[in-house]
C-alpha cells in the first residue's frame, strides 16, 4: 500500500526531477520545506490558484489523464490571461485512497502539459480525504506589459480567441439536456476535458491589448469583471461570438446559452484599441489562434450610470438576454 511519501516520490518528485535541485538563478524545486524560486531578470512573478472540486468541476467518472490535463490548464490560462510565462507550479490534493493507476494517469496528464509549457513542480502537499486538487502557478511577466482587467479605455474593441460554448454543451449533454450526434458530443466533451490554455497568444498580445482575462465563468459575466474594474460599459453583437459547427447545430437558444453564459472555455477575452486590429489578427496568426472581434468598449454615461453589457443581435437590435456568469455557490 503506497504511503503519503511514497505516493509522491513515486509519481510525482520523479517526474519533476529533470530539473536540476538548484538552478542557476538560484531557484530551489522539491526536497527543502520551500521551493525558492525567481522571477527573470526584469519581470516580476504573476501567480495564481485554482481549486478543481469533484462533483462541482469534475464528475466523478472523468478520465484522470484528462482531469491531470484540465488541473493545470486552468492555472496555465490565467497566466496566459496576463501575457506571463509559465515558470512553475505547486500541487496540493487530498485523495478518497492511493490508487496507482489513476495516479499514473492523472500524473501522466498533468506532466504533459507541465512539459510542453516549460512550467516545472516545485513542492506541494497531498493528505486523504474527498478528491480535491489545488494548484498554484507561477509566471513571469514585465510590468509593463501585464494585461490587467483594469487597463480598457472607451473605444477599445472587445475580442475573444477561439470559440465559446462547446464546454457548455459537453456539459449539458452529459446532464441530458440535450442531445447531438457521437461525433459532436466527443468533441464538446474533449473541450470541457481539455481546455487549451493560450499562452501564446498572450505572449504575443503583450504591448497590443490593454485588459484581458480568460474566460472560465462564462463570457457574460468575466467581461462584466473587466467593465467593473475599468468603469465602462461594453456593446456587444451575440452573434458574431464565436462557435464551433457543431455548436450551430443546437437551438439558437441553446447556441445564446452556451456562448454567453457557459463558462470553462478558458479563451482569452481581451481589449485593445482599433488602431491594433492588425496587430490583433497578427498575433492570433503567430500563436495560431483565431480571434475573434465581437464588440465596442464605451463610457459610462453619468454618475448614476454602471458597467454594464448591451446585448445586440447581427442587424444590431437589442437583445434582451438574461445571462450570469458561473458562481461556485449559485452553480447552474
Amino acid at each position: 500500500m503506497l504511503s503519503e511519501f511514497s505516493l509522491i516520490e513515486r509519481f510525482f518528485a520523479r517526474r519533476a526531477a529533470g530539473q536540476p535541485s538548484v538552478a542557476a538563478d538560484g531557484s530551489l524545486g522539491i526536497g527543502d520545506d520551500c521551493a525558492l524560486l525567481a522571477p527573470r531578470a526584469g519581470e516580476m512573478l504573476a501567480i495564481s490558484t485554482d481549486m478543481l472540486v469533484e462533483g462541482r468541476h469534475f464528475f466523478a467518472d472523468v478520465d484522470p489523464e484528462a482531469l491531470g490535463h484540465k488541473a493545470l490548464a486552468v492555472n496555465l490560462s490565467d497566466l496566459a490571461a496576463m501575457g506571463a510565462q509559465p515558470q512553475a507550479f505547486t500541487l496540493a490534493f487530498s485523495l478518497p485512497k492511493a490508487d496507482e493507476a489513476w495516479l499514473a494517469a492523472f500524473s501522466e496528464g498533468l506532466f504533459a502539459l507541465a512539459e510542453r509549457h516549460g512550467c516545472a513542480l516545485i513542492g506541494g502537499d497531498t493528505t486523504g480525504g474527498p478528491l480535491n486538487l489545488c494548484i498554484t502557478v507561477f509566471g513571469s511577466v514585465p510590468p509593463q506589459a501585464a494585461l490587467r482587467r483594469d487597463a480598457a479605455q472607451a473605444g477599445d474593441d472587445i475580442w475573444v480567441s477561439g470559440t465559446l460554448g462547446d464546454a457548455r454543451a459537453g456539459l449539458g449533454i452529459q446532464r441530458g439536456e440535450w442531445q447531438a450526434d457521437a461525433a459532436d458530443a466527443a468533441s464538446f466533451r474533449r473541450a470541457l476535458e481539455r481546455p487549451e490554455p493560450r499562452i501564446a497568444l498572450g505572449l504575443a498580445l503583450r504591448g497590443v491589448a490593454r485588459a484581458a482575462l480568460d474566460v472560465s465563468d462564462g463570457l457574460a459575466g468575466d467581461l462584466k469583471h473587466i467593465l467593473d474594474r475599468s468603469k465602462l460599459r461594453a456593446t456587444v453583437d451575440a452573434d458574431a461570438v464565436p462557435r464551433s459547427a457543431a455548436l450551430r447545430k443546437l437551438p439558437l437558444d441553446t447556441q445564446r446559452r452556451c456562448t454567453l453564459a457557459g463558462g470553462d472555455d478558458y479563451e482569452l477575452c481581451f481589449t485593445a484599441p482599433p488602431a491594433a486590429r492588425v496587430a490583433v489578427e497578427n498575433a492570433g496568426h503567430k500563436a495560431g489562434v483565431p480571434v475573434t472581434r465581437i464588440g465596442t468598449i464605451s463610457a459610462l454615461q453619468s454618475a448614476a450610470d454602471r458597467p454594464a453589457i448591451d446585448w445586440r443581435d447581427a442587424a444590431g437590435a437589442p437583445l434582451t438576454l438574461t445571462l450570469q456568469g458561473f458562481d461556485h455557490f449559485h452553480a447552474d
